[in-house]
């Protein structure tokens, strides 16, 4: 495994790390070591927290790979030492006076957000939103992607921690075209400020499980820049 960078994958909402479970194996065989962070969207610092003792534990160089609203936490996490590429999938990349709320409200809401209900102080994806959120995976996928996926915090878009990381580091974006969860032109958007080498994709909001082998290209691009 010498001169192979380390892979790091952070979850958004309503996913846990079994999200990238087509693109680790792979990974791991091509000689990478790989970690999926397992954040329990309580809050954002305790998730940035879980994203860098992660980091801690592999060595670097990193490719620190974020879905979603995991692209916030590569953000605020990504300014550690040893990350030397930000991968982010159809993701949220909030600038240092920007919360992920305020990221978000600046363009049209998403059709997913019409099949949200709040329940214990948590925010819960109703099953008529499934395909609004990964409706070009087979019906089994579709029902295993809401049975796993961990639930966030009512207020977790409010909150903030500090730290830019793509303004220091390189970046790659995948935009999901037909993203119904998060606004494509959001992902445009955010990957035209970051600077970020830009990949193109008509897939729904989760790239990493209808089309692996373009989100595998687009982090072995990454980690062969470092």
């Amino acid at each position: 495994m010498a001169g192979k960078p380390s892979i790091v994958f952070a979850h958004g909402l309503w996913a846990d790390g079994s999200c990238f479970s087509k693109l680790i194996p792979t990974l791991q065989a091509e000689g990478h070591e790989v970690f999926a962070s397992q954040h329990g969207l309580n809050s954002l610092e305790s998730d940035v927290a879980c994203v860098n003792f992660t980091l801690n534990h592999v060595p670097g160089p990193i490719v620190l790979v974020g879905h979603s609203y995991g692209g916030t936490l590569i953000t605020k996490a990504g300014t550690h030492d040893r990350v030397g590429a930000l991968v982010y999938i159809a993701a949220l990349g909030p600038d240092e006076d920007e919360t992920s709320q305020q990221h978000q409200a600046q363009f049209a809401a998403t059709p997913v957000f019409q099949h949200i209900e709040v329940a214990d102080g948590r925010l819960w994806l109703k099953a008529s939103g499934v395909p609004d959120f990964c409706g070009d995976l087979p019906e089994a996928e579709q029902k295993l992607v809401l049975a796993t996926g961990a639930v966030p915090v009512a207020d977790l878009f409010d909150q903030q921690v500090p730290g830019t990381a793509w303004r220091t580091k390189p970046s790659w974006y995948i935009v999901a075209n037909n993203d119904r969860t998060v606004n494509p032109d959001l992902e445009r958007f955010a990957a035209e400020r970051m600077g970020a080498k830009t990949y193109d994709v008509d897939s729904s909001h989760v790239p990493m499980l209808s089309h692996p082998d373009f989100v595998l290209d687009v982090i072995r691009h990454a980690a062969k820049a470092l």
